[in-house]
């Protein structure tokens, strides 16, 4: 990923004249990353994108942070955020630094306007909902278990058409990219990659608007947020080729790496953008080794801070999770399983758990809206006196 793709109708050569059934020209733009060196499409307007009547600045997108405090592994139970706001304004943020921030969204409605992120790519983690996300590179229908890719700089609004809605938001200060172990010198993913070109979901369908009136962009850079109001629907391209494009792949097609004994986080690794990797751990076999212990071992992120949300299933070593908890396992502590479910892991073949985890390589910093769902007991819950038993989610 990314390969070649195109949609609607482009000319045949690049930069040359395109003509609409009116004689007039279509608007030719080249959206292009690292100065044009990197991944780019070329996309034709029925009209010029740079046509804006009124701009509006509606302040900093600035977090604020909890002051700097201990040292601690946190819990943060996330399905105790209230539901509110779109796809945009209904994020919760709970940890950032600067390469990343980490939100959840649970929108109660519709969009009404258009988004466009210049600062970096997005990845939105559909937990619970389904819908369509529109782009100005077509439509692209989403389901439960889904990730939606957005690049940079595409304008784009969710619709989720009233379903009940969860998101995990991944907001990046440049490129989310596959390992670049997964692919060859041509970009290629390889044999060994637990996923293909096949599994990955792309835009077939456009629907181009040639309405005239007042449209809303709302864009976000430099630390700010800006309203635009356009003086035609912004979702107005007849087509479009090249490979910068939004996707979605789903979690359930992952296909995991198993092993004789115990296999490291790496092997779960999905994506990776600026200084952080995303893993996608899935129901699987565990090791078949005699004598494996399936439970992961007690390690240190001397390096990394690990973030785990949970989506569903059977953590076998993790207890009082809930759905949709996000843990923070930071640098310089050492962690692991919970005391008890080592022993209890021996000789269990196979596991249900669905989680999605974030290693970033600098500290992420918790928001203070984190802290009205955090579980302050989370930090003393691998000592022998906290109460046993593991949690098994459930479908909501």
């Amino acid at each position: 990923m990314p390969f070649y793709h195109r949609l609607g109708e482009i000319p045949h050569k690049r930069h040359t004249q395109f003509r609409k059934p009116d004689g007039s020209l279509y608007s030719e733009q080249v959206m292009g990353t690292k100065g044009f060196s990197g991944n780019e499409a070329i996309l034709y307007h029925h009209y010029p994108p740079t046509a804006i009547q009124y701009v509006e600045d509606l302040g900093p997108t600035e977090i604020a942070f909890e002051e700097p405090g201990a040292l601690r592994h946190r819990h943060f139970k996330t399905a105790q955020v209230a539901p509110g706001g779109d796809a945009l304004t209904g994020r919760r943020y709970l940890l950032a630094n600067q390469d990343v921030r980490i939100a959840v969204c649970k929108p109660t409605e519709e969009q009404t306007y258009y988004y466009r992120n210049g600062e970096g790519d997005e990845l939105l983690f559909v937990h619970e909902g389904e819908g369509t996300l529109e782009t100005i590179f077509g439509n692209l229908p989403y389901r439960r278990g889904d990730y939606l890719y957005i690049p940079i700089g595409c304008t784009w609004r969710l619709h989720t058409g009233g379903a009940p809605t969860r998101l995990l938001v991944v907001e990046t200060s440049g490129e989310i990219t596959t390992p670049r172990r997964y692919r060859n010198e041509h970009g290629q993913l390889l044999e060994h990659a637990p996923y293909c070109e096949r599994d990955f979901r792309v835009p077939l369908e456009l629907t181009p608007h040639d309405e005239r009136g007042e449209f809303e962009v709302r864009v976000r850079a430099r630390g700010r947020l800006t309203r635009h109001i356009l003086d035609h629907h912004p979702i107005d391209v007849v087509g479009w080729d090249g490979y910068l494009y939004p996707f979605a792949f789903n979690i359930e097609d992952f296909e995991p790496i198993t092993g004789r004994i115990h296999q490291p986080p790496p092997v779960h690794q999905t994506f990776q953008g600026p200084n952080f990797v995303l893993c996608s751990f899935v129901p699987r076999l565990f090791d078949y080794h005699p004598l494996a212990i399936p439970a992961p071992y007690n390690h240190s992120n001397v390096e990394s801070d690990e973030v785990l949300y949970y989506v569903e299933g059977n953590f076998m070593s993790r207890r009082g999770i809930e759905e949709a908890s996000i843990t923070l396992h930071p640098a310089g502590l050492p962690h692991g399983p919970h005391p008890g479910t080592v022993e209890a892991s021996i000789g269990k073949e196979k596991t249900e758990e669905l989680a999605v985890m974030i290693d970033t390589f600098r500290p992420l910093y918790v928001t203070q809206e984190a802290l009205a769902v955090e579980d302050p007991r989370y930090p003393y819950s691998w000592t022998h006196n906290q109460p046993q038993g593991q949690w098994s989610g459930r479908r909501a």
